[in-house]
């Protein structure tokens, strides 16, 4: 396979990556599918702290967006499909590999500390807004019998897990892809991409 159709060949599922990395992060930002939880009320947080770091939006979705088209370009005939474009494609994959890192950071975070509820158990019987499993090393994961100690957002434990999962899988695969293409890019400005042939 030359270059350029590798180039091709990663591009298309970085540019899924990118927009499945948003579409979680947005809906992140409302649990239980509810607006209310987005706004902090009366000085309580809601929200848990790694869905307002947006590593989905910008790290996994805009910083891999951008080189995902640069890299496609580097497949197209008569525009980037050349030993410079090959090299520049180096430095945006790179970039990718950063926002990549960036989601996969947020996302394990996120996953670590749990979410924020309303939440009471035997040893705080009195409903409070903060993250019960914060000090759990993320061991709360396998603890389902424990995840009932979120009252609100309804099932939060799930959503949450669900969904930094998500973020967490295609942080990995971009991060793969990104730097599948910093090789593939240098073999491209060394030797060409293989424009016009077959």
């Amino acid at each position: 396979m030359c270059t350029g159709a590798c180039s091709k060949f990663i591009a298309v599922p970085l540019y899924v990556l990118a927009l499945v990395s948003v579409i979680c992060n947005i809906i992140l930002f409302f649990p239980d599918f509810k607006t209310q939880y987005a706004a902090s009320s009366e000085g309580v947080e809601m929200l848990t702290p790694e869905v307002k770091y947006m590593g989905g939006l910008i790290g996994g979705g805009i910083m891999v967006l951008i080189p995902a088209i640069h890299i496609h370009l580097t497949s197209a005939d008569k525009c980037c499909a050349n030993r410079c474009g090959m090299f520049l494609s180096i430095g945006f994959a790179a970039a990718g590999v950063l926002g990549a890192v960036y989601s996969l950071s947020v996302a394990s975070l996120g996953l670590a500390n749990g979410p924020v509820c309303l939440w009471s158990n035997e040893l705080n019987p009195i409903p409070t807004w903060g993250a019960p499993f914060a000090n759990s090393s993320g061991s709360y994961l396998t603890e389902k019998d424990i995840w009932n100690w979120c009252k609100e957002p309804k099932n939060v434990v799930q959503f949450n897990m669900g969904l930094f999962s998500t973020l967490l899988v295609a942080a990995c695969v971009e991060l793969v892809l990104c730097t599948i293409q910093m090789v593939n890019g240098l073999f491209g400005c060394i030797c060409g991409t293989c424009a016009g042939k077959e």
